[in-house]
């Protein structure tokens, strides 16, 4: 699963189809600095993966986290504050991933 926060990217998934942990990946290393100190866990560099950084987490942890996450969701417009979170430049690639998803919309989103 793909999660956008306040403070980062990350993407999500299972480390083995029978495990309870996750294997929480992102771009940049201060997408997962949030995560690594909530769940006293190291970031892994791998920079030879797709996604150059990584925590290993478990379920039950990943869902607190994430459940603070919307608890501390104080604003009301994402784009505006990751500007100021994570600035422009995390900002506009975000507006980036918005403008793709938008295409996806159906025939009845816009209708009255």
């Amino acid at each position: 699963m793909w999660v956008f926060t306040q403070n980062g990217f990350l993407s999500a998934v299972r480390t083995a189809t029978d495990s309870t942990d996750f294997k929480v990946r992102a771009r940049d290393r201060e997408s997962l600095l949030d995560l690594s100190v909530f769940a006293e866990a190291e970031i892994i560099a791998t920079p030879l993966a797709d996604y150059p950084y990584r925590v290993i987490v478990e379920e039950l942890v990943l869902g607190a986290y994430l459940m603070n996450e919307i608890a501390a969701a104080d604003y009301t417009n994402y784009k505006s504050r990751v500007s100021v979170t994570r600035g422009t430049k995390f900002a506009h690639a975000c507006s980036s991933v918005w403008s793709t998803m938008h295409e996806i919309e159906d025939g009845q989103a816009r209708s009255i």
